[in-house]
């Protein structure tokens, strides 16, 4: 009987999607597609794949500047949770929250989501008030959330600091034991081979450069660094780079780009048993599959496209979580680096039609981009498939701007990120 080696299928166990990455090949792009997806990460190939598997729309591409995954899908820190406090963002996310209790199978292919809790501290006697608010307004919601005291916070998480006299008192903290965390790359690479095997034409390395509208104004088109494709519709999915996109189409969209700054330290053994995060300090941690801490910090205060780690955001964040965790204070880092967001003023996407016939956004998702990833192109799939949003997108439209009917997750939030 032929022997199997066990090194080698624990190899190709955790590198398989790193294995089937060196053998894609981009498909050269066609003259024309019904939808051209703008935005080769989770969002765009989460669009792509559900349009052909659940609305049998397969002639259609998704474009991607560099290599699928290696935007702010590549550079996030993977937190999912569900427990948003407006009832529209509430519906959102926990949409998106039961789709990744079963992406694993639904897609064939491990994207290691980890439902191990998101805990949310509250540091002051107002954090209190705000997050019990918030539990109480998740429960009815039929969303699931508890409120902890800081002995069972302690017990939840034991290498936290709760004693009255730390610089950042834990006085109470809310739990959602459904969320966690799952792994970037693995959700990115779970949606492109699905897309892939229903016939979507996934192309790396093709930046779109402008956007081509007929003799009515509608699009046409766009054109690329691998020649003009024609479309039916557009679909704007390019986190940290929507303006830019949209402008090539005469739109002026009201957001802002900031860089988030996040970081990891060195591998060390298990000591994390869920995601801590304070909004308090702007702080939030959790521990990867490989050993490393997971921090994600502020962003900037200035707008930037700058991926790169700025030092005094995340200073100021390590001093913070050295006193909540002072297990902590003589690990050392590893590397820092910022993802882009793309902030509205209210801090909710923008998902549906745009004034432009045939031109559709999904954006804006600010903090929030890689827990709605399965919901967002669930429900973006199927607006663009009946050509008008979802019942479940419908309040994130580009016109509660110009209305007033804003969803201001920023200031109602327990947490931002």
């Amino acid at each position: 009987m032929r022997g199997f080696s066990f090194l080698r299928i624990l190899q190709e166990s955790v590198s398989g999607h790193r294995g089937w990455r060196e053998q894609w090949r981009s498909p050269e792009p066609r003259k024309s597609y019904d939808v051209v997806v703008v935005g080769g990460g989770g969002h765009g190939l989460a669009t792509a794949y559900y349009l052909a598997a659940e609305h049998g729309v397969r002639n259609v591409a998704v474009l991607e500047k560099g290599w699928i995954g290696g935007g702010n899908s590549g550079r996030n820190t993977t937190i999912v949770r569900s427990n948003y406090l407006f009832e529209e963002s509430a519906a959102l996310y926990e949409h998106s929250l039961k789709l990744w209790e079963g992406l694993s199978r639904k897609l064939n292919y491990n994207v290691m989501f980890s439902q191990r809790g998101v805990m949310a501290l509250g540091h002051t006697v107002t954090d209190v008030q705000v997050i019990k608010r918030h539990v109480h307004a998740n429960r009815l919601a039929g969303i699931d959330a508890e409120y902890l005291d800081p002995r069972q916070a302690k017990a939840f998480c034991p290498i936290l600091d709760i004693s009255r006299d730390a610089r950042y008192p834990v006085l109470g903290a809310s739990l959602q034991r459904r969320g966690g965390t799952a792994r970037h790359d693995a959700v990115v690479w779970g949606y492109a081979r699905a897309a892939d095997a229903l016939g979507v034409d996934v192309i790396e390395n093709c930046e779109v450069t402008g956007v081509r509208r007929d003799a009515r104004g509608a699009v046409s088109g766009v054109e690329t660094t691998r020649g003009a494709i024609g479309t039916g519709v557009l679909a704007l999915v390019a986190a940290g780079h929507s303006s830019v996109l949209a402008g090539m189409a005469g739109l002026r969209l009201p957001i802002e780009s900031f860089p988030l700054q996040a970081l990891v330290s060195e591998p060390v053994k298990p000591v994390m048993p869920c995601v801590v995060m304070s909004n308090t300090i702007d702080a939030y941690m959790s521990q990867s599959d490989k050993g490393e801490l997971v921090i994600g910090a502020g962003t900037d205060a200035y707008p930037s496209y700058g991926q790169r780690g700025s030092f005094q955001v995340a200073s100021s964040t390590l001093d913070s979580l050295c006193e909540l965790f002072p297990v902590l204070r003589r690990l050392r880092m590893m590397r820092s680096w910022a993802g882009i967001v793309d902030v509205t003023p209210d801090r909710s996407p923008i998902v549906g039609p745009t004034p432009t016939p045939g031109l559709w956004l999904n954006c804006g998702w600010g903090t929030g981009g890689f827990k709605a990833i399965p919901g967002s192109g669930h429900l973006f799939a199927a607006s663009l498939a009946a050509g008008r949003p979802h019942t479940l997108v419908a309040p994130f439209g580009l016109d509660r701007f110009s209305a007033g009917r804003l969803i201001d997750e920023a200031t109602a939030a327990a947490v931002s990120h």
